[in-house]
């Protein structure tokens, strides 16, 4: 599928659930086994209409199989695999997928604690870095590739830990989802995974586009080289002033490297969107069936669909402006009106015929509504499973 837009993956998302079946009939199976590791290869472009519930994994997964009989062991059926893993992950660790499931190269309390401001500011003269960061604040998406080589250098080389990065890109990400982000920063991180994840300029090269190639830069080094950097605690990225100092001494940056960019101000981060929308009301939801961030679809057959907005998550995990504007324009198309509630609505509302579809995100919040099980599309393990290998194994397309 071609990109919308000059840049990697495009800026626009039109929030429909038209154009996620749009996007979902323009895969082609084959093109992405054979193109998906390059920046602009043949990828879907669906995460954000899935971690939003506008698409979900069975019937992305049956649409494709019925056109082109991908099977379980294809290898985008494979991809779709890691996010139910991430899922899979969430549902036995609970909270425990903020925290490091084991130790890195160095432990927890040698990395950072603060997000350098040239890393936010898309400034520290490192073309692919530099990039990603444009990129994931101009589109709210990024390919799975810039993830990992962002991540991979604000762990391993500028030595932040590795929830400061996940935390600071889950509220830009229109596809932010916390298990799948997480705990992919915890693989790249190696704290649950066998060893780190780390890229170099070579590797850059390979899969991206001019532009993004970072020679003479910290990256411009072999795996042994840079496996050595991240495991030696006296080269720990510092916040304020001497983050200049590291860049221009330790990344061996110079006058024939790339131009650094011109400075990309952050989005801001917002605990709840910027349009008004109702204060939650007992009488309005009483029997209603409740649409949520995570589950935008239709109600069923005869209920009213009311969209909820939970205060409490969204304090603690604020969103981008453009990610609170592709949510409530997917939650418009199918809700008769949206609330925001800023705690659990009263226990005693009527909920008789209505519900919701459960999803981890929510936690206990509106625990007094009742809950539909969230597809799946494989038949989970009964055992806890430590890596993705291991879930393959033992998992299995469900039956339909």
């Amino acid at each position: 599928m071609p990109d919308r837009g000059s840049t990697i993956g495009g800026a626009d998302f039109p929030p429909s659930r038209a154009e996620a079946l749009r996007r979902l009939d323009a895969v082609r199976p084959a093109d992405y086994a054979r193109t998906r590791n390059h920046l602009k290869g043949a990828v879907s472009r669906l995460s954000p209409y899935l971690t939003h519930g506008i698409l979900s994994l069975p019937e992305i997964y049956q649409a494709l199989d019925r056109r082109y009989r991908i099977g379980p062991q294809h290898k985008f059926t494979y991809e779709l695999g890691w996010r139910e893993y991430f899922q899979f992950r969430w549902h036995s660790l609970g909270d425990g997928i903020f925290e490091s499931q084991r130790q890195g190269p160095l432990p927890d309390k040698a990395y950072s604690q603060d997000l350098p401001n040239d890393i936010r500011t898309a400034t520290t003269g490192v073309p692919v870095i530099d990039r990603a960061v444009t990129e994931l604040y101009r589109s709210g998406w990024l390919h799975n590739h810039a993830r990992m080589w962002l991540a991979a250098y604000l762990v391993h080389v500028r030595k932040v830990h590795w929830r400061v990065g996940a935390d600071w890109m889950v509220g830009h990400l229109l596809d932010g989802d916390l298990a799948s982000n997480h705990l992919s920063w915890q693989w790249v991180a190696g704290t649950d995974s066998h060893k780190p994840y780390l890229f170099n300029a070579e590797n850059v090269a390979r899969y991206a586009p001019p532009d993004w190639h970072s020679p003479g830069s910290a990256i411009d080094a072999t795996y042994e080289e840079l496996d050595a950097m991240a495991r030696d605690p006296s080269r720990v990225g510092m916040s304020g002033a001497r983050d200049r100092a590291i860049v221009d001494e330790t990344f061996r940056l110079s006058d024939k490297s790339p131009a650094r960019p011109s400075g990309v101000p952050e989005p801001p981060l917002m605990s709840r969107p910027e349009r008004p929308v109702s204060q939650v009301n007992g009488a309005e939801l009483g029997s209603r069936w409740l649409v949520h961030p995570w589950a935008i679809r239709p109600a069923p057959a005869g209920q009213r669909a009311v969209g909820v907005l939970v205060g409490a998550f969204h304090r603690a995990w604020p969103w981008s402006t453009r990610r609170w504007s592709f949510v409530l324009s997917a939650m418009d198309e199918v809700c008769d009106q949206i609330v925001w509630c800023e705690d659990d609505p009263p226990a005693n509302l009527d909920w008789t015929g209505g519900g919701m579809v459960a999803d981890p995100h929510l936690g206990s919040h509106l625990k007094a509504v009742p809950r539909v099980p969230s597809p799946r599309l494989f038949d989970w393990p009964d055992r806890e499973c430590r890596s993705f290998s291991a879930f393959w194994s033992r998992a299995s397309v469900a039956s339909r």
